[in-house]
Order: structure tokens, then C-alpha cells, then sequence
């Protein structure tokens, strides 16, 4: 056979083959194509965030420290600390007590944490700091000086709620008072500075007509928050709560909605964590307005309540 019969019978052959082997992987039996069937993505179901817990944890450089997993706990949008508060806490609040009896120089700061999408329901400029002052009166309650006790407020977006309870928006941590002469005579001068700030710009809220509601701006809650921390420093400081009426209706009524305001200003200063036994009110009626009740104008400035130290 000549070789050019045999380089021909060679191309026919990879020919067939090609053939062959073209049917059988790209089409089945019965000679119908197939379709490439496009893979199909896996369904990826969101994560759900695990709800963050923050414990209870007092730490002063290895002089003082005291761990659990329990804490303060709070519902959202809310400053009152829910209860009951867990045996471990409160053993933790006992020791710290039995600490800062020990080293009277050594003062507990509390920061309260809270979201940016947390309603403020507090007289306060912000829910942390309402937060913290409310641990602040949980000690003092447990024998702990206010005078050994710090409030401050933080923002945390990271913290995820259980439902709708934050676990733990409650910090810790210590510093030192200086008990030297000149410390404790520059403590009492920023005393009496804010002492003398709060008295040149007391809170005033005013009311309409027959009306008890209380609205506070940013400036009125730094205010409150002025108060409530001259108070935790002076063991016989008070507030003042004076209610006052516009001339409409007689006498007599206007003195008992005076002090229907006063207490109920009184009220919300005990809910926003001013003690009640500090807390002092009455009611002068229209016996002072501050402008004419001839106009309109002039009658809402006279119902007022003045929230001051006494």
C-alpha cells in the first residue's frame, strides 16, 4: 500500500473518531442536545447578631478586683436599672464598699453606655449619663459615698440588645482624689464655682395654661446634670422647687397650682434620680410674677417652676 493511500486513510480515521466521540459527550442518546442547566447560587441566610452581655468588672491595678459575668441591666430607651439585681452584683457592690471605706482617696467612676438610636427619656443630656447616675444611687444606697463616685455617659453603637434589654451598659474604673491641702482647696473652689453657676442660671420651666407638662431643652438638661452632680459632692446640699401661676382664677387656686407644678417637677427629679430627701417644694402662686400678666405673652413667662439649690 503507498504511502499516500495510507496518509489518507489516517485523516479519514481521526475523522471518524472525532465524530464518534462528538456524539457521545455532547449529545444522548436518541440524538437530542442537551442543556447546559446554569448552577443555581446556594441561598445564604442572614446572620443574626449575638446579643452583646457586658459584665460586671471592678479593676484598680490588682489592689481591687472583682469580676462576674452579671451587671446592671436596662430595657431600651430607659434608665431604671431592672430588677432584681443578681447576688454576684451585689456582693461586687459590698466589696467595693468595704474598698473605698479603706482608701478614702479612691473614687469609682460609672460611665452608662447608650445607642444613638436610643429615645433620651431623661431629664439628662444623655441616656448613658442617666444610666450612671442611677448605678450611682444603687451604691450610695448599698452605704457607698456619692462623694467617692463619678457619673459619666458614652456613646456605643456596637451594643445589640436581648430582645429589648441592654445586658450591661455599665462601665468601671478608679481614680484618685488629692487629699493634699491644695487638692482639697481646689476641689472646693470648682465646688463653688458650680455652686455659684447654678444659682446665677436656674432651671425654668414654664407651662401652659392648667398644664403640668415638662419639656427640657439641651441647655436645661446640662442644667439638671450641674444639680444632680453639686448635690452627690455636698452631704447637706438641697434643691429648691418653687411653683408660680399668671392671675387668671383666684388666689387661693393659683397657690395650690403653684405647688401641683413643684411636685410634680419634684416627682420628675426623684425618677431622674435626685434623691427625694433633698428635694424641698412649695409654691408662691401669682404672688411674683416677673412680668406683666396684662398679655398673653406676659402669662406664660409667669407660669413658671424655678428648680434651684437652696
Amino acid at each position: 500500500m503507498s504511502k499516500r493511500l495510507l496518509y489518507l486513510l489516517g485523516i479519514l480515521l481521526t475523522a471518524i473518531i472525532g465524530a464518534y466521540l462528538n456524539w457521545m459527550f455532547c449529545c444522548p442518546p436518541g440524538g437530542k442536545a442537551t442543556t447546559k442547566v446554569p448552577a443555581v447560587a446556594p441561598v445564604v441566610k442572614p446572620v443574626t447578631p449575638s446579643p452583646t452581655s457586658y459584665g460586671l468588672a471592678f479593676n484598680d491595678n490588682s489592689k481591687f478586683n472583682y469580676a462576674v459575668n452579671d451587671n446592671f441591666n436596662f430595657e431600651g430607651a430607659d434608665f431604671s436599672i431592672l430588677k432584681p439585681v443578681s447576688a454576684k452584683v451585689d456582693e461586687g457592690v459590698l466589696k467595693l464598699k468595704d474598698y473605698l471605706e479603706a482608701n478614702p482617696s479612691k473614687v469609682i467612676d460609672i460611665t452608662g453606655l447608650f445607642k444613638s438610636t436610643e429615645k433620651n427619656t431623661s431629664a439628662y443630656p444623655n441616656l448613658g449619663l442617666a444610666r450612671a447616675n442611677a448605678v450611682k444611687n444603687y451604691l450610695v444606697s448599698k452605704g457607698i459615698s456619692s462623694k467617692q463616685i463619678n457619673t459619666f455617659g458614652k456613646l456605643d453603637d456596637s451594643m445589640i440588645p436581648n430582645g429589648t434589654i441592654y445586658q450591661g451598659p455599665v462601665e468601671f474604673g478608679f481614680e484618685s482624689m488629692d487629699l493634699s491641702d491644695e487638692g482639697t482647696k481646689k476641689a472646693a473652689e470648682e465646688l463653688e464655682a458650680l455652686h455659684k453657676e447654678i444659682m446665677a442660671h436656674p432651671l425654668e420651666l414654664h407651662f401652659a395654661t392648667n398644664s403640668s407638662n415638662i419639656r427640657l431643652t439641651p441647655e436645661q438638661r446640662q442644667e439638671m446634670a450641674d444639680i444632680a452632680k453639686y448635690l452627690d459632692k455636698v452631704n447637706d446640699g438641697k434643691v429648691l422647687v418653687v411653683g408660680h401661676t399668671d392671675n387668671t382664677g383666684d388666689a387661693a387656686a393659683n397657690m395650690k397650682l403653684g405647688l401641683d407644678r413643684a411636685n410634680t417637677i419634684k416627682n420628675y427629679l426623684v425618677r431622674n434620680q435626685i434623691l427625694a430627701n433633698k428635694i424641698e417644694s412649695l409654691s408662691k402662686g401669682q404672688n411674683e410674677p416677673i412680668t406683666t400678666n396684662a398679655t398673653a405673652e406676659g402669662r406664660a413667662k409667669n407660669r413658671r417652676v424655678i428648680v434651684t439649690l437652696k
